[in-house]
């Protein structure tokens, strides 16, 4: 199937509620945008910043910058709109109506591209759960959104077929996912409980998407994933036993990459997933420090780090990518910010032999603390 022609629309707003975020500039967010859509499969012809005082609840933005979007999108021969707020369904089907093209935002872009990387059972399992809550109330009398599910970018997962169904059925497929994820959580869980019994330490990889987290695992144990210089190529987690150079034998576990304003119900819907760094003794937050939105990136790990109570556990920065780094003081000013600290370059196996010391002092420093 071709790439679909892309317009993206980043929306800035100016009232107080939207300074939430004022880190990241209009351009940081489209260009984020712009990889997330890549990283779907979306051919971006084009991309504009909306900008406006505070949002219509109708449409979001206003008549004139929405008939501004539909002219662009004729112009460029778009398929598709993506914007980069969250659309309630009403507005969602408001705009959509408008502009006379698919419209989808940016948690249903996020959905997608989860629905192209999970590989294990569970994985797919919570990716179809999460998009079937997200669909549900968008499904009721739609039929122009319910025509063109099944194909193309948004649409990934469930498939036509299901989502034709009624709500009543709809839900009962969502109660019976909820059922079978629950049981996959509890053999997971026997997994992680014969693991503490062993006493054999946990030690999970945290980070930004695209940091670099499954390269640094297959440099520490030879694991062989899949790491691609892409968004969220890792969506199941993996674990792999990594040998210290004090003898002493760790679990090095791999979750799924973070992102900044990743909507809560995503992280409600993945924290399954994320329950290996919940269970591990020492969090190593894998930053790529290369990356221009790099202060951004670790300000955004913290935010879900600690809204998943994970913030009072023992933790290490892992600084990563110094092969790209012109500048030795940057490098210590960033391990100086982000105490403590290790620069290594997953890629080139540069300080990996430090790292190994450090995760074992870590270790001792947390079991006595």
């Amino acid at each position: 199937m071709p790439a679909e022609r892309t317009l993206l629309v980043t929306v800035q707003f100016d009232s107080p509620a939207a300074h939430r975020h004022a880190d990241w500039l209009p351009s940081d967010e489209a260009q984020e945008l712009r990889e997330l859509a890549t990283s779907a499969g979306c051919r971006v012809v084009a991309d504009l910043i909306a900008r406006r005082h505070r949002p219509v609840a109708s449409t979001l933005l206003g008549s004139g910058k929405l008939d501004e979007i539909a002219q662009a999108a004729k112009s460029v021969q778009g398929q598709m709109v993506i914007f980069s707020q969250e659309l309630s369904p009403s507005q969602q089907r408001n705009i959509e109506e408008i502009l006379g093209v698919k419209t989808i935002d940016r948690t249903q872009l996020i959905l997608d591209i989860f629905a192209q990387r999970a590989r294990s059972q569970e994985g797919k399992v919570q990716v179809e759960l999460a998009q079937l809550r997200y669909l549900l109330p968008r499904l009721a009398g739609q039929g122009v959104m319910l025509s063109r599910l099944g194909g193309g970018i948004g649409t990934r997962g469930p498939g036509e077929q299901k989502l034709e169904t009624d709500r009543r059925r709809l839900r009962t497929r969502i109660s019976r996912l909820d059922d079978e994820l629950e049981k996959l959580g509890r053999r997971r869980q026997a997994t992680r409980s014969r693991r503490r019994e062993t006493q054999i330490p946990v030690v999970a990889l945290v980070g930004y998407t695209n940091a670099g987290k499954t390269t640094l695992l297959n440099r520490l144990t030879g694991a062989g994933a899949v790491a691609q210089q892409q968004l969220f190529t890792t969506l199941d987690p993996l674990a792999r036993r990594l040998r210290l150079l004090s003898g002493e034998t760790v679990v090095l576990t791999d979750t799924v990459g973070l992102l900044h304003h990743l909507p809560h119900h995503l992280i409600e819907a993945f924290k399954a997933t994320l329950e290996e760094a919940q269970d591990a003794d020492l969090l190593l937050h894998v930053l790529d420090m290369s990356h221009p939105r790099a202060l951004q990136h670790a300000a955004a790990v913290e935010h879900v780090v600690a809204s998943l109570s994970l913030h009072q556990k023992p933790r290490l920065t892992v600084l990563n990518k110094q092969d790209l780094m012109n500048d030795p003081a940057r490098v210590v000013a960033f391990e100086h910010a982000y105490p403590p600290a290790i620069a290594v370059s997953a890629k080139t196996g540069q300080g990996m032999e430090q790292l190994k010391q450090l995760i074992s002092h870590q270790l001792v420093v947390g079991h006595t603390a």
